[in-house]
């Protein structure tokens, strides 16, 4: 992925009504049309990795907490490359690897602070230690409810923490204190949004996980649309090459 050649000028976060939300969701639901497919294999590409480095014993759970992020964000690229024209590509999927160090550590930092409220809600409710066995029978489906949103919450205040570390090439304090700039400025557009992605997350789930190559795409579609509306100058070209 080539960074951007310089940070955009102007990109003061901007507050938006509460049901702003739905229409980060309908643009999501535009940009998913436009490829279908090649979203759904990089959204079963996310949920593989995740499963097979969890299987792996001893260091799998861990490696999963610092790769999948980064993985991840390959959807966020997704989003950007469809929005500007640019075709949805299955490269995507590793392109966040070569961002620059401290997006990448703003990246996997921001998903550790989500990762320990998860382990601390798990081990206060049912004992359970979600890196020694996420299958623990005492993780109860009540329980996993209130742990996912648990983690839906605590990630709103840092969910545009990847966004700006990739596009707005902003260092690691700052990708922090931009996101939760915009947090403080649209606390109830993001509860909406957090609503709506806890429930098609849970969807996901009910369908025996394989909805989620669907719901992954489709949140992060919906995350980028939220910080282009709350962030981005009316017509503004926000990236540049990847």
């Amino acid at each position: 992925m080539a960074e951007p050649s310089s940070p955009p000028a102007s990109l003061a976060p901007r507050a938006r009504p509460a049901l702003q939300a739905l229409s980060w969701f309908e643009s999501a639901m535009r940009l998913f049309k436009l490829a279908p497919g090649r979203w759904c294999i990089l959204g079963a590409v996310t949920l593989a990795s995740k499963l097979a480095l969890e299987l792996v014993p001893g260091i799998g759970r861990a490696a999963a907490e610092v790769i999948i992020p980064v993985v991840e964000c390959g959807l966020l690229i997704g989003a950007a490359a469809l929005d500007r024209g640019s075709p949805l590509e299955l490269r995507y999927a590793v392109a966040a690897f070569r961002a620059r160090p401290a997006a990448l550590a703003a990246i996997v930092v921001s998903s550790l602070v989500v990762s320990a409220a998860e382990f601390g809600v798990a081990y206060g409710l049912a004992g359970v230690n979600l890196f020694a066995d996420p299958a623990d029978p005492d993780l109860t489906s009540g329980v996993l409810l209130v742990v996912i949103g648990t983690a839906t919450l605590v990630s709103l205040p840092l969910v545009f923490v990847p966004l700006s570390a990739l596009f707005e090439g902003t260092g690691f304090a700052r990708a922090f204190a931009r996101s939760l700039t915009g947090f403080a400025l649209n606390a109830a557009p993001l509860l909406i949004f957090g609503a709506l992605s806890l429930a098609l997350t849970l969807v996901g789930l009910l369908t025996f996980w394989i909805g989620l190559i669907a719901v992954f795409p489709l949140v992060a579609a919906a995350t980028y649309a939220a910080w282009k509306d709350i962030y981005a100058p009316a017509g503004s070209k926000l990236l540049t090459a990847y």
